[in-house]
């Protein structure tokens, strides 16, 4: 097994591939699933991924309710931008793309193919955007620090 450097308890898979890119400054906690295996998975700086939380990209559902009469394994590329926090047993399907400064509340489930525009704060199952946290961003590093 290949192992990675952001958490021994984690699975990342794809790494040994290339298909996972993670930058600088990201935090994984213990018994995530990274799973690249099937095409990219690209993480920013400054993410936070809480324990439990799952990221996939690909997905056996046609193959599998076909007897495999459809024989392949769909997948897309998940795009996670800079400074995002995903919470404790949050999950991400293939070709998602969460927007920078965006938090994924715990429990979520991103739906396949979901875009998150930036400064979102997205919660429920199936996850839906439940406000712009822009404001929030901008009191939280203001120079006098008040909220």
């Amino acid at each position: 097994m290949f192992e990675n450097k952001y958490n021994p308890l984690a699975w990342i898979r794809g790494l040994e591939k290339g298909n996972v890119t993670i930058e600088e400054d990201v935090w994984i906690g213990p018994f995530c699933v990274v799973d690249g295996e099937y095409d990219k998975v690209f993480i920013g700086k400054g993410v936070n991924i809480s324990s439990g939380a799952q990221i996939v990209s690909h997905d056996t559902v046609k193959r599998c309710l076909t007897s495999r009469v459809f024989n392949e394994i769909e997948h897309a590329p998940v795009v996670i931008e800079n400074n995002v926090y995903i919470g404790t047993n949050a999950v991400v399907l293939k070709g998602c793309k969460i927007g920078h400064h965006s938090i994924i509340a715990a429990g979520s489930v991103v739906k396949a193919n979901t875009i998150i525009p930036p400064f979102s704060l997205v919660a429920g199952i199936p996850a839906e955007i439940k406000k712009n946290i822009e404001t929030n961003y901008l009191n939280w590093t203001a120079d006098d620090n008040t909220i």
